[in-house]
């Protein structure tokens, strides 16, 4: 009974500490139930490039943030549902050894460990908080997903239009396909619900046509049964805001060995 009592202070503590560390702008980490895992230090594949996050699992969300001071200070909190993520194993690259992939159905991106035994823990400890969770809820694994984007330095022209990127032309992501596209190929914007259920997010031609296409089948089907639809638009519409990777470039810092409690 007594170490229950200290390890569940100890818990409290610990995911205080990490709330503090995002500052006034973080949002609430307590909760009667939660549990803090383990936390460390990965790379992130973001648009520019590679980019140190600090990442905390606890047994039932995925926290990561960008760091300021290691240990101290973060910012850019993200929290993700440990019920929403699909986890794939993938082979080293030139660029991210120890890497797989994480799924969500708003936001899926790369990741990479300092080593292979870090990389299993982190996978296998979220494999099982997630298996735990769907057990106890008595609820399905999701089925739709966001795709990942193709880093800016994959690709020199718009890969719609070929035309090339410079200074004034700038570089912009379909968050249908991930496809690196120019600003004059992605001037659309269309609802994704597993990215945002209300609001319209910013598309390529290509993918607004065939997404327009579907919409225009399930407004005959909704009108059919009596039901509503969501919108589709162009450059008018609400905007969602700009992600972490549309940011200027963080800082840049050493990998750290994860913790685990």
């Amino acid at each position: 009974m007594v170490e229950q009592l200290t390890f569940t202070k100890e818990n409290q503590e610990r995911i205080q500490a990490v709330e503090n560390s995002f500052g006034p702008l973080g949002r609430p980490l307590s909760q009667p139930g939660r549990v803090l895992i383990g936390e460390g230090r990965l790379m992130k594949l973001c648009r520019r490039g590679p980019q140190p996050k600090v990442f905390f699992l606890f047994n039932d969300v995925l926290v990561y943030g960008s760091i300021i001071l290691n240990r101290r200070l973060h910012k850019k909190q993200q929290i993700i549902p440990l019920e929403d993520v699909q986890l794939e194993d993938l082979e080293d690259s030139v660029s991210m050894r120890n890497q797989w992939l994480i799924r969500t159905p708003r936001k899926s991106f790369y990741v990479s460990a300092s080593s292979y035994e870090e990389k299993r823990a982190w996978m296998e400890h979220m494999e099982e908080c997630k298996s735990r969770l769907l057990q106890s809820s008595g609820r399905m694994p999701g089925s739709a997903f966001a795709v990942t984007w193709i880093p800016d330095q994959a690709s020199a022209i718009c890969m719609r239009c070929s035309d090339r990127f410079s200074l004034t032309q700038r570089r912009h992501h379909c968050r249908k396909c991930g496809f690196v596209i120019c600003g004059a190929c992605s001037k659309k914007r269309a609802v994704i619900a597993h990215i945002h259920p209300t609001k319209c997010v910013r598309v390529c031609n290509m993918c607004h046509s065939s997404l327009s296409v579907t919409e225009a089948e399930n407004q005959e089907t909704c009108r059919v049964r009596g039901d509503s639809t969501g919108k589709m638009g162009s450059d008018g519409d609400e905007v969602e805001g700009s992600s972490e990777e549309e940011e200027a470039e963080e800082q840049m810092e050493d990998l750290n060995p994860g913790r685990w409690m």
